[in-house]
C-alpha cells in the first residue's frame, strides 16, 4: 500500500487503511478493505476500497482487478442479509459526485421504492447503529 505523497492533501480511506481514523469494518484482506459510510443513504451503506490508494477505476492496476471484485461480491453477499435489493456505483470524479477521491464503490442497500440517493441531509451513523448492522452483515476478522 502506498502512502499519500507530502505534498497531496490527506486522504481518510488512507487514514482508515493505517488505522488513524475509526471505521466500522466488515471485511478486510491483504489488499482490501469495506467498512460502513459513516453519512450513510440507507442503513448498511458500505463502502469497499482498495487499500493502495488511486484516484478512480482507470488507475488500478489490472492484477488488482480480481481481488477488489472479489471483495465487492462478497461484501454485496453480505448486504443481501439486509435487504436483497440494492445499488453497487462507484462515482468518478468531482462533476460526478466524487467526494473523497479514493476509489470507492458504495454499496446502497434498498427498502424501499424510492430512490437510494436522498435529496435530505445525510446524517453521520451513530455507534449504535454501526454495531447492529455489523451484528448483521458480520464483522471483519480480527
Amino acid at each position: 500500500m502506498a502512502s499519500p505523497d507530502r505534498g497531496a492533501p490527506a486522504c481518510v480511506f488512507c487514514d482508515i487503511v493505517a488505522g488513524r481514523a475509526p471505521s466500522h469494518k466488515i471485511y478486510e484482506d491483504k489488499d482490501t478493505l469495506a467498512f460502513l459510510d459513516l453519512f450513510p443513504i440507507t442503513r448498511g451503506h458500505t463502502l469497499v476500497i482498495p487499500k493502495r490508494h488511486v484516484d478512480r477505476l482507470t488507475e488500478l492496476r489490472e492484477e488488482e482487478y480480481e481481488d477488489l471484485f472479489r471483495t465487492l461480491v462478497t461484501v454485496c453477499r453480505r448486504t443481501e442479509r439486509l435487504s436483497p435489493d440494492y445499488n453497487v456505483a462507484v462515482n468518478q470524479g468531482k462533476l460526478a459526485g466524487q467526494i473523497v477521491f479514493h476509489l470507492h464503490f458504495h454499496i446502497i442497500p434498498r427498502y424501499t421504492t424510492s430512490g437510494p440517493f436522498a435529496t435530505t441531509p445525510r446524517t453521520r451513523i451513530r455507534d449504535e447503529e454501526a454495531e447492529t448492522v455489523l451484528a448483521a452483515l458480520g464483522e471483519a476478522p480480527g
